[in-house]
């Protein structure tokens, strides 16, 4: 049997712009026991900050797991099943939006990409202090992943 092509290594770039891509991804958090506690989420990449940002309630179990433990990962596929960026590091949870407008709400809009924006700004704000929206910054110090170039 002969094996096939090996996977290659991304670099640091390709990662970037791989985060940069795609929309939704796989947080994994922890949990008392130790093992992972796994959700998808819509995320947005800041790459010159290298800081994924997500938006969640106050109440999710994800937010007791990152206030007790902050090391955090998400998973993002790429265009093919043999592809895969990984972002790990330490998660930061902000304070609940609690005045519409406030830093934090502002930072949640700021996260739309513009195709997307709401067009009535001031009822989103409301509405995400009604949700107590948080947001998640998971400060990236590692980045890996890889592709296998496979055809056909």
């Amino acid at each position: 049997m002969t094996q096939g092509p090996a996977p290659r290594a991304l670099s640091d770039e390709a990662l970037s712009t791989l985060l940069g891509k795609q929309q939704f991804g796989t947080l994994a958090t922890v949990k008392r026991s130790g093992h992972p506690h796994l959700t998808t989420m819509l995320y947005s990449w800041d790459p010159e900050a290298r800081i994924v940002r997500f938006s969640t309630t106050a109440d999710r179990i994800k937010i007791a797991h990152l206030r007790r433990n902050p090391r955090a990962s998400v998973h993002v596929q790429g265009a093919d099943v043999w592809s895969f960026a990984v972002a790990e590091g330490d998660a930061e949870v902000s304070e609940t939006t609690t005045t519409a407008g406030d830093a934090v709400g502002r930072e949640l809009l700021g996260m739309i990409p513009a195709a997307a924006k709401p067009e009535d700004e001031d009822a989103f704000l409301e509405q995400l202090v009604a949700e107590r929206r948080v947001v998640i910054r998971l400060k990236v110090d590692r980045l890996y992943g890889t592709a296998l170039d496979i055809t056909g």
